[in-house]
């Protein structure tokens, strides 16, 4: 993620709502209210009694905290901020999870910036973070660098040992029905399409989906079936007993006919990534400066075609619903033919325009071919967040209703490999 920003005034409960627990993906956001929240804090704390932490305690890790981030403010930001105490600067925990721990830093009302250093700043420190998750942090970082340089996400104004400051800027992330929304939906189109043309310093093999669900099919064989609740049993049986290692064959088969090229993708954009920058609403700023990408955990050098129809996807899944499985799914809210040659147009007439355009085969670069290009892809998008979906039951701790979401995902992956195996005349054989 290169940048986390959050509201001001009004929309500031709303957004804590949002985005006070991060989850990795969570249905790639589902939103999290102070009441759930509580709940869940409660049930932890009723299974571990040894573990309760008292109100002074947290006061004091509090105060260390605020200590460590005055400390680190100080030496990357400079200016006023070298003529502050500790006690002066201004500190609010934003949220968090697992992976991250979110702080505001501001400066006081009484002192102003003196050779154009921020006034207020995010300071992101890393949680959990081990094994291979130490090279996506760092991933994560040079991206961050990437996108500020190119006016694409917020600016990065210093990475340290255990986090990074970055740019905090007053915005709220979209909703489902807004990224239906014809005028956002073209502007997120163009905004794709530049990500695309960019040239980062990461591998370009395109590896990265396959090897992800390679990683999080194997979890399955810890999955003890006792330890599956029983009213998610019949949705569990079904990814448990899938055959995921025959499906990957024949997809890596299908995906080399598809001749998608491979350029930098988000590969994860749904709302609850995109922001939208109310701070410039007013100030003659076009509508694609006021949209910002965000938590790019898992970026990479991948297939377009998954880019544009993962996104195509998240128009038919609303992460907000408030009951249980906190979810809604809405099939009929998959964008129409229409509704993607509009979205495909704009796209690649942005894509032209780069300097990556001449490296592309004409062929590939036309309606008709990112079309079927997008709906092969498709199915990439159903069955890795069904094996997504799967792993999370396992290892989440957030409330949550993953086999139920894994389980329609692989439902429409089944129904939709039926349409092209009969359009196409493929066999999976």
């Amino acid at each position: 993620m290169p940048g986390f920003c959050a509201p001001s005034g009004q929309n500031i409960t709303q957004w804590l709502c949002r985005h006070a627990v991060k989850v990795r993906k969570m249905c790639r956001r589902a939103s999290v209210s102070s009441t759930e929240k509580k709940k869940i804090v409660q049930q932890k704390l009723a299974s571990e009694p040894e573990k309760n932490v008292s109100v002074a305690d947290t006061c004091v890790a509090s105060n260390e905290m605020k200590n460590k981030a005055y400390k680190i403010c100080r030496e990357f930001l400079s200016g006023s901020w070298k003529s502050i105490s500790s006690n002066d600067m201004i500190f609010k925990t934003v949220g968090g999870g697992l992976s991250n721990l979110l702080y505001y830093c501001s400066l006081p009302e009484t002192h102003t910036p003196l050779c154009g250093e921020p006034s207020q700043v995010l300071m992101r420190m890393y949680g959990q973070i081990h094994g291979d998750q130490d090279a996506s942090t760092i991933t994560e970082s040079i991206i961050c660098t990437l996108l500020s340089e190119r006016a694409l996400g917020p600016k990065l104004f210093g990475v340290f040992p255990g986090g990074r400051l970055e740019e905090y800027i007053p915005a709220r992330a979209l909703v489902t029905e807004q990224i239906r929304k014809p005028e956002i939906s073209l502007s997120i189109s163009r905004k794709l399409a530049r990500l695309h043309a960019l040239q980062a310093p990461l591998t370009k093999e395109p590896t990265w989906l396959f090897d992800n669900m390679e990683k999080w099919l194997a979890v399955r064989n810890e999955i003890l079936p006792n330890s599956i609740p029983k009213a998610v049993k019949p949705f569990a049986k079904k990814l448990m007993e899938f055959d995921y290692k025959r499906e990957m064959a024949w997809l890596r088969e299908i995906f080399k006919r598809a001749q998608s090229p491979v350029m930098f993708c988000h590969n994860d954009l749904q709302e609850g990534n995109i922001l939208h920058m109310e701070s410039k609403e007013s100030d003659g700023s076009s509508a694609d400066e006021n949209l910002v990408f965000i938590d790019f955990e898992y970026c990479s050098y991948n297939y377009r075609g998954f880019d544009i129809a993962n996104h195509f996807c998240e128009w038919a899944y609303d992460y907000s619903h408030p009951e249980y499985p906190l979810f809604k799914e809405s099939i009929d809210q998959y964008p129409t033919e229409e509704q993607r040659r509009a979205f495909l147009e704009e796209y690649l007439k942005t894509l032209k325009s780069s300097s990556i355009h001449g490296d592309i085969d004409p062929k590939v670069n036309t309606i008709e071919h990112l079309l079927e290009e997008t709906e092969t892809f498709t199915l990439a998008s159903h069955i890795m967040w069904s094996l997504w979906s799967l792993n999370s039951a396992h290892s989440s701790k957030i409330n949550f209703g993953y086999w139920e979401y894994g389980a329609a995902r692989l439902r429409r992956y089944l129904e939709l490999k039926e349409r092209l195996m009969e359009r196409l005349e493929l066999s999976s054989n």
